[in-house]
């Protein structure tokens, strides 16, 4: 399957369309660990940062790190204009939203990047207007893997899986669940690879690069 055969696209952000440099992951996790009074190693601040133990809450509360505790201090440090300015777009990435706008039908995007770093991120890499529904995921929105996310990104879109074909494309394993739970098609792309992931994310494709879904053109 390729883009051109699917009535509506959904994508993920972080670790699909875009990548931090990390230099700036690392300086997040220090200033955290100073409010916390503890420090991340390297290790901890790359598989909570790509998400690579599953769910986070779960990778928290395993390292001994209450999630209720963890994510207020972890907003709170995040500065919104040097997250922007040490974002670049994958080539890949940019490739494939290039093809979705000559092939057409609805774009969303649903991502757990929260509304005051999404923002300069998506202006920073040139894809403000590249939308027609944006989607971060709140207390109140849902978080991926439920479902209500990408539904509500759908009802803004005005699409219906049950009549229409789309997909969901990200980096993890919350993506995957939360597309099938939706009723979408899900797409894994393997930015890290298996090894350092430990595991294989399953998905209705996977995917090295997302240029892969390219198709004809």
């Amino acid at each position: 399957m390729a883009v051109a055969d699917y009535d509506f696209h959904l994508f993920d952000l972080d670790g699909t369309l875009v990548d931090a440099d990390w230099s700036y992951t690392r300086e997040v996790f220090d200033r955290v660990g100073d409010r916390l009074g503890r420090r991340f190693s390297d290790r901890e601040a790359y598989v909570l940062w790509h998400g690579l133990g599953g769910a986070r809450g779960h990778t928290l509360r395993d390292i001994g790190i209450d999630p209720a505790t963890f994510w207020p201090a972890f907003h709170d440090v995040e500065d919104p204009v040097a997250r922007a300015e040490a974002t670049y777009l994958h080539d890949d990435a940019a490739r494939l939203l290039d093809r979705v706008d000559e092939v057409g039908g609805p774009t969303g995007l649903v991502t757990h990047c929260q509304q005051f770093l999404a923002d300069p991120v998506l202006d920073r890499v040139d894809l403000d207007d590249r939308f027609d529904a944006v989607v971060c995921c709140t207390d109140e929105t849902g978080w991926k893997p439920d479902p209500d996310p990408i539904e509500l990104a759908m009802a803004e879109l005005g699409v219906d899986p049950r009549s229409q074909r789309g997909y969901y494309v990200g980096d993890g394993e919350s993506d995957v669940g939360a597309a099938w739970n939706a009723g979408v098609d899900a797409i894994h792309v393997e930015r890290v690879g298996h090894a350092d992931r430990g595991r294989c994310v399953l998905g209705d494709r996977r995917l090295r690069r997302l240029d892969e879904l390219l198709g004809p053109t």
